[in-house]
């Protein structure tokens, strides 16, 4: 068993609410994507959220960053109270919050200390950032060691890595991650679960979407489940664990995400 599998609900103390969404409805063009969806994320914590291919889960992430042009189109977004529903982009990261989108999304001719500059740019403190740099660093030791090369030329583990270590350089409050596991071989999965759960244990509050809800709930301390754009179950990890249907529907998904995992990421490593 992997060290993540020790991290569960009753390991970190119930705190203030950071982040939460009421009410919030975004759209497509006149279709419909995310339909009076209400949650909170308690300061401190993980929160995973479930659901299958379609179910609007990255389209909750890319509403709460403000990159969807026009939305949410109903409904309220508030981070320690303040509003920043309509609010640029840059703005919500300058506010604390950092997102790491499904597929990484690093800059592949950059060298990987490159992309971590990138990473501070609204940071102004210099020793602030090396501080964060040393710490990513201790996450990441792979980072270390290519941090002269292009992003382009690493594997899709160490993208994954340099991703997410490039979303710490912001020093973020709120972490949002879409789907980390997604392409990587089953040990790196683990490595990847096990730094968030590290992450969030050192102060940084992580909002993830995940396939694989088996390893996700290992780390996570509250979950909630997305179909058609609408939210059907949320409760604590521990319940979601002993729900019957999310069993049924998503536990399957991890052995299945693994050995596609296999087959995506081994020609990388």
């Amino acid at each position: 068993m992997d060290k993540s599998a020790s991290h569960l609900a009753s390991t970190r103390p119930v705190t203030e609410t950071l982040l939460e969404l009421d009410g919030v409805e975004t759209y497509y063009g006149p279709l419909r994507a995310l339909s009076d969806v209400s949650l909170t994320v308690a300061e401190g914590t993980v929160t995973v959220i479930l659901g299958s291919n379609g179910a609007g889960k990255s389209t909750l992430l890319g509403t709460i960053m403000g990159v969807l042009d026009g939305q949410p189109r109903r409904g309220t977004i508030t981070f320690r109270g303040q509003r920043i529903d309509g609010m640029a982009t840059e703005k919500i990261v300058r506010a604390g919050i950092s997102y790491v989108p499904e597929g990484r999304r690093v800059f592949p001719q950059l060298t990987v200390g490159e992309n971590l500059k990138v990473g501070a740019y609204t940071v102004r403190d210099r020793r602030s950032t090396r501080r964060t740099l040393e710490r990513v660093r201790e996450y990441f030791p792979v980072l270390t060691d290519r941090q002269n090369q292009p992003a382009g030329t690493l594997s899709g583990g160490e993208q994954q890595m340099l991703a997410i270590g490039r979303a710490l350089m912001n020093e973020p409050e709120l972490l949002l991650l879409d789907e980390p596991s997604l392409g990587l071989a089953p040990l790196l999965v683990g490595q990847v679960f096990d730094i968030i759960s590290q992450i969030c244990d050192e102060g940084v509050t992580v909002l993830l979407v995940e396939q694989n809800a088996r390893m996700a709930l290992k780390v996570a301390d509250y979950g909630v489940v997305l179909e058609g754009g609408e939210l059907v179950v949320s409760g604590t990890a521990a319940e979601l664990v002993d729900n019957d249907e999310v069993e049924e529907l998503y536990m399957g998904a991890a052995s299945t995400t693994s050995e596609q995992s296999v087959a995506s990421d081994t020609s990388e490593e």
